[in-house]
């Protein structure tokens, strides 16, 4: 089977000026299911459209739309699996703030366990068994990864996922949880090209605004959340 995830990002990684740096998404273990809230999702994006009088080629992004209009795309995805990853910039190490290249990798790690700690909770709750899982396909937006970042998240995917990961600092081997996996794939696209990482940018949004307001814990009591902090 395939697990295809949809994801997006809230905030700038910039602990001056920023104290949360958010990534959220959503999860489909089949192509029926996601074209579902592909469906769900467009119907719910093309009223709030008509309500902001914006063209068919504007997108309906979170930083332009009300509390209401932004809670109704995020309850057309009610029923789907979501995922979260909530960095606390204040508390990260700021020597991964000097250069481009650590941001980027203390970014991939915080991306690929925030996903990875969602994959083990649907496990957990019988959603799919690890066994069965053969790809991993990603959909990312693109508009702030460099071409070679893109590459490097994707190593770090499948490093994690495939391969498994050994930590120097404690001398352990850590297992890939999905033993027949046989691909995982990162595809950085353009949001205006694919409804659903837009809708992942509502619920990184909405996750940003409960990290602000120290509300994270009515979000994880929403059926099928999963949000880990960082660091």
């Amino acid at each position: 089977m395939e697990l295809i995830v949809f994801s997006d990002e809230s905030g700038v990684l910039d602990r001056k000026n920023n104290d949360f740096f958010v990534f959220g998404g959503l999860v489909f273990t089949s192509y029926a299911e996601m074209d579902t809230a592909t469906r769900l999702y467009a119907n719910a994006e093309k009223y709030v459209k008509q309500i902001e009088n914006l063209s068919e080629n504007e997108e309906a992004k979170a930083c332009i739309l009300s509390n209401s209009l932004k809670g109704k795309l995020f309850r057309s995805l009610n029923r789907f699996e979501k995922f979260g990853a909530v960095v606390q910039q204040k508390r990260v190490n700021e020597n991964i703030f000097n250069h481009k290249k650590s941001k980027q990798r203390y970014l991939d790690y915080v991306f690929k366990i925030g996903i990875k700690r969602k994959f083990m909770s649907m496990a957990e709750n019988s959603v799919f068994k690890p066994i069965d899982v053969t790809k991993l396909t990603f959909y990312v937006d693109e508009h702030s990864t460099a071409t070679n970042g893109r590459y490097e998240l994707e190593q770090a995917l499948e490093q994690e996922f495939k391969h498994g990961t050994f930590n120097f600092n404690y001398q352990i081997f850590y297992h890939p949880i999905f033993k027949n996996l046989q691909s995982v794939k990162v595809n950085f696209v353009d949001s205006k090209t694919r409804t659903l990482v837009r809708g992942a940018d509502i619920i990184a949004n909405r996750i940003f605004h409960h990290a602000l307001e120290s509300d994270l814990t009515s979000l994880r009591l929403r059926q099928r959340f999963c949000i880990s902090e960082f660091p």
